[in-house]
């Protein structure tokens, strides 16, 4: 089943600002988890960054910062339009919080990871939207879902397979994570912070 995204329209005709929208992306495998996680971690004392739990309808795994609910509720919660932004990816739907909007306004740096889908909405909602793509050779990506065994992963080929034809979808700055996850964890918060860096 391939990623769908229904859009949730905005209160307002302007893009909302001043923080930042940091969308991270990647395919299955990619070790996304993990590097938001050292991230997370080291940003842990700066108030500015935000790093919000999605919401999802999957079970969520020991490694993701997620807010697993039903599908009813997850529902309800869509008609109420308490999302920001939400998505669709392989029978499953994840969305973050309208809270977010709250933290951009107040200037911070909001940091999720998201699907490739909703990239070009973001993009028009939100003033400064920087995109990192987490990536890996496709051999990698196989044998890292291969290792976790995740039931809600559905078949192996169907994900790395995956693709979204749209150019407001091509990321800012793209990391292949196949070095130490420390190293490239640091790149990512560079990137975070608005820092120079280099691949």
């Amino acid at each position: 089943m391939t990623e769908t995204l229904t859009t949730t329209p905005t209160d307002q005709a302007v893009a909302i600002g001043p923080g930042r929208l940091v969308l991270v992306v990647g395919p299955s495998g990619a070790g996304k988890d993990t590097l938001l996680g050292l991230a997370r971690a080291a940003c842990a004392d700066d108030g500015d960054i935000v790093f919000p739990r999605r919401v999802i309808t999957r079970e969520a795994s020991a490694s993701e910062e997620n807010e697993e609910v039903s599908l009813g509720t997850f529902q309800e919660a869509l008609a109420r339009r308490e999302y920001a932004m939400h998505w669709e990816a392989h029978g499953h739907c994840y969305a973050l919080s309208r809270a977010i909007d709250d933290e951009i306004r107040a200037g911070r740096t909001i940091v999720a990871n998201v699907s490739r889908t909703v990239i070009g909405a973001m993009r028009r909602a939100y003033a400064d939207v920087v995109v990192v793509s987490i990536t890996a050779p496709p051999d990698v990506l196989a044998e890292r879902i291969a290792m976790r065994r995740r039931s809600s992963d559905g078949k192996l080929d169907a994900r790395l397979g995956r693709t979204v034809e749209d150019e407001a979808a091509a990321p800012d700055v793209t990391i292949v994570n196949t070095g130490s996850a420390e190293y490239h964890a640091r790149q990512l918060v560079r990137v975070i912070k608005n820092e120079k860096w280099h691949e």
